[in-house]
């Protein structure tokens, strides 16, 4: 999520057309005129059913992006355990793909739904929510006691990094609630036919991609159109692979030259000549779906995607087809981070309005969804992992989850940390992901890639109508 993904979540492209307009709007409700909503219910007595303060008749609105996960998760899963939790309140639903064109109206005329599932290309701007006042503090959830075991808070049940990723300006304002890794996929039953084994360095994985060319296979691709992200995510990782996760926190600082370090000048340089040698450029005029499509008809090796590839193309995944995931192979002999890296972040972003009309009932849902019940059904509907730790024991994973599940024991505390300037800087991010594109087409070169990125970074920092975020790792 993202990303956070999203993050998922996350189908976030918005197509180049889109993204060279730049941002869908300066800010996330589009103007300080708001209608002052009315005030909010005041919390019912807490109790150990009720830990949260619900009153138990006001009805809750759950908006939920409907994208590679679709919404039966709540409609059959969440919602249902709120409903039985408190019988007595309505549950509205709202499904949508464009998340800040149906909002937006509504947090302006403060009509402010409960709880939204913040995902997708149209995924608010969660900065100037901040600064407008309409992201709850989640303080109150991550101390609740936990579904899991009550003599446990919230946050003591889910894995590292949950709590640090929902802080903005040092207040927890959003839940990330899947667990995402994010790195090359790949058929594992085509490996295995052809007896080609997965590349663990550069040279490994070039000459794959002679082998792969002389059979009329891509050795990689990514959407140019609605994804270009994907790469962009792509680039960063490989970077950290390189120089260190230094060069991710000093991305998402604004640190002076981080876009300009080796590292990444190193990173780009080497998938762009992946690009060069072993792609095809009719990947630039296609989407995620179409790319996919490509994908599992086995006309591309690697695909750079996120954990939610496999439920995204459950319909479409032809039968013996075995989705696997791979570290990113090492670029140099010297890199900080051993091949085994991979990155493992938090996704898909989940937030309470603050003046909605039940905040409290929007906390709780979260709770809900935070129990085992919750977080074990969401893995067994959407085949993705969620935040909450010991809830999957025994479950039939798929091959995807199997192989991402693999892939962090592998790495253990080799972890590649999540970039959080999409979320804190989306017009970095969207400006990214066109330059992206620009430099694996070879209309740009690697150096005016990085310093395309370090020159918006730059104006991004200087702007002092923008807030900044800092992170230490």
């Amino acid at each position: 999520m993202s990303h956070t993904p999203s993050r998922r979540d996350l189908l976030r492209g918005l197509g180049l057309a889109v993204l060279a307009a730049g941002p869908l709007s300066a800010c996330a409700t589009g103007g300080g005129s708001a209608a002052k909503p009315s005030a909010a219910p005041s919390a019912a007595p807490t109790s150990a059913a009720n830990p949260l303060g619900v009153q138990a008749a006001s009805p809750l609105e759950v908006v939920v992006f409907s994208g590679g996960n679709g919404d039966g998760y709540a409609t059959k899963l969440h919602e249902p355990l709120y409903g039985k939790a408190f019988p007595q309140a309505k549950i509205k639903h709202v499904a949508t793909q464009k998340v800040g064109t149906q909002l937006r109206p509504r947090f302006i005329s403060g009509d402010v739904p409960d709880v939204v599932n913040n995902s997708g290309p149209e995924a608010l701007d969660l900065q100037s929510l901040v600064a407008e006042g309409h992201l709850a503090d989640l303080t109150p959830l991550f101390d609740a006691p936990s579904p899991l075991d009550p003599a446990k808070k919230v946050r003591d049940t889910l894995v590292g990094g949950v709590y640090e990723n929902s802080l903005i300006d040092g207040v927890p304002r959003v839940l990330q609630y899947t667990v995402a890794h994010r790195a090359l996929w790949y058929n594992a039953a085509l490996f295995a036919r052809k007896g080609w084994t997965v590349p663990r360095t550069w040279a490994e994985f070039t000459a794959l991609g002679e082998a792969a060319k002389k059979e009329g296979i891509a050795l990689f691709a990514y959407p140019g159109q609605v994804g270009p992200f994907y790469q962009l995510w792509n680039l960063i990782y490989s970077a950290a692979k390189v120089g260190g996760n230094q060069v991710i926190v000093d991305i998402d600082n604004l640190a002076d030259n981080a876009w300009k370090a080796d590292a990444v000048l190193k990173a780009v340089t080497a998938w762009a000549q992946i690009q060069r040698d072993f792609g095809d450029k009719a990947y630039f005029g296609l989407d995620h779906t179409q790319t996919q499509i490509k994908h599992l008809q086995d006309k591309v090796l690697f695909y750079p995607c996120g954990s939610w590839l496999e439920n995204e193309m459950a319909k479409d995944k032809p039968k013996g087809f075995e989705y696997a995931i791979a570290p990113i192979p090492a670029i140099t002999a010297a890199d900080a981070l051993p091949y085994e890296a991979i990155m493992v972040g938090v996704s898909e972003a989940w937030f309470v309005g603050a003046k909605g009309k039940n905040p409290q009932g929007g906390l709780e849902y979260l709770r809900q969804m935070l129990s085992r019940d919750g977080a074990r059904g969401y893995t067994e509907m959407t085949r993705n992992l969620t935040v909450v730790n010991g809830v999957v024991d025994g479950l039939d994973l798929t091959s995807a989850v199997r192989s991402a599940a693999k892939a962090q024991e592998a790495a253990g505390q080799n972890i590649i940390t999540d970039a959080r300037f999409e979320g804190w800087y989306k017009e970095l991010f969207d400006h990214g992901a066109i330059q992206t594109n620009a430099v694996m087409s070879g209309r740009i070169t690697p150096e005016q890639f990085c310093a395309a990125m370090q020159k918006k970074a730059d104006a991004i920092k200087a702007d002092p109508a923008t807030a900044k975020q800092t992170r230490t790792v």
